[in-house]
């Protein structure tokens, strides 16, 4: 069994190639570019085999494809930074829908027939009413940042490729998820960054933060990799399907557990470069279809995901001072 993962050296695809690893007679496979920072895969380097490509390139998509083979493709390589897309709207787009259409078309020109999951996301439903809450898959989309657009982009191209040409595409639309070696752009990993950084001396005692009312929908990353995999196994072709834990709380609830684990006495601060132009307010999933077809259900507490989130950061900073 052939596994393909783009953008394996991210956050995501690092913690899903460890867990295609336990599977018996399984071979891992990535994608890189020349830049990529291996430092999340460098523990099981020995063990995957890595091609350069950049998925904004047909002709690198199609070679690497050629070479590999897959019969399982979970593609996860795209900007991912919500604030980022606004800065780099036509980037964002450029590289989550192009970077897709490479994938789909090179998979079309070469015959082949693997399984392709696509991660889109919750940012898609955007804007939310609260009769609607929790989200199904069945909820309007109204995207509220260029990130969320290029994802349903992603996701209805995901769709028609399979109306189309019968590529066996599985969509799925995974709500927040965090834990170790998520990047320090994002809110569980820069409070616990800045707090990490604070108790070994680095930094004044200040957490800067954006934002503390949004509610968010957060499932530990190694339980949303053990979903990828069921999707892929037991998931319907053509389907898209909520991923969450179907409990939201507070990004102030977040921080003030983070801040609760630490002995330091820290000033909380609001940055305004924190804000965003428009921000969701409420993101609660209902993932029922998922788990009824999957036997799914997240198996890692918060309050462990935030404490190993937080050792990382302890441990990486203790290592750098």
């Amino acid at each position: 069994m052939r596994v393909l993962i783009t953008g394996i050296t991210g956050f995501v695809g690092s913690h899903l190639a460890e867990y295609c690893l336990t599977k018996p007679d399984v071979e891992v496979y990535g994608t890189i570019r020349w830049r990529s920072k291996k430092d999340n895969i460098f523990h099981i380097e020995d063990k995957i085999k890595l091609y350069e490509c950049d998925i904004k390139d047909g002709v690198s998509v199609q070679s690497m494809l050629k070479k590999v083979r897959p019969h399982f493709i979970f593609h996860l390589a795209a900007q991912s930074f919500v604030p980022t897309s606004w800065h780099a709207p036509a980037e964002t787009l450029t590289t989550n829908i192009i970077g897709e259409v490479n994938l789909f078309e090179a998979v079309r020109d070469l015959g082949i027939d693997p399984i392709i999951h696509v991660a889109c996301s919750s940012e898609e439903y955007g804007l939310v009413h609260e009769d609607e809450i929790p989200i199904d898959e069945k909820n309007t989309l109204r995207p509220l940042s260029p990130y969320a657009v290029s994802k349903i982009a992603q996701d209805f191209l995901g769709y028609q490729y399979y109306k189309s040409y019968g590529i066996r595409i599985i969509r799925t639309r995974a709500f927040n998820h965090t834990g170790p070696r998520r990047g320090e752009v994002f809110v569980v990993s820069t409070f616990a960054k800045q707090i990490a950084e604070i108790e070994a001396g680095t930094k004044n005692p200040v957490v800067r933060v954006g934002n503390l009312n949004a509610k968010r929908d957060f499932t530990d990353v190694r339980d949303i990799v053990r979903a990828y995999w069921l999707a892929v196994e037991k998931c319907e072709p053509g389907e898209v399907y909520n991923i969450s834990s179907g409990k939201s709380i507070s990004i102030e609830k977040i921080l003030k557990m983070l801040l609760e684990m630490s002995e330091v006495d820290i000033e909380v601060v609001k940055d305004a470069e924190r804000m965003r132009p428009s921000d969701v307010e409420v993101l609660e999933g209902d993932s029922t279809k998922f788990r009824e077809l999957t036997g799914w259900e997240p198996e890692i507490p918060l309050e462990k995901t935030l404490e190993d989130t937080l050792n990382y950061w302890r441990d990486k900073i203790k290592h750098r001072v």
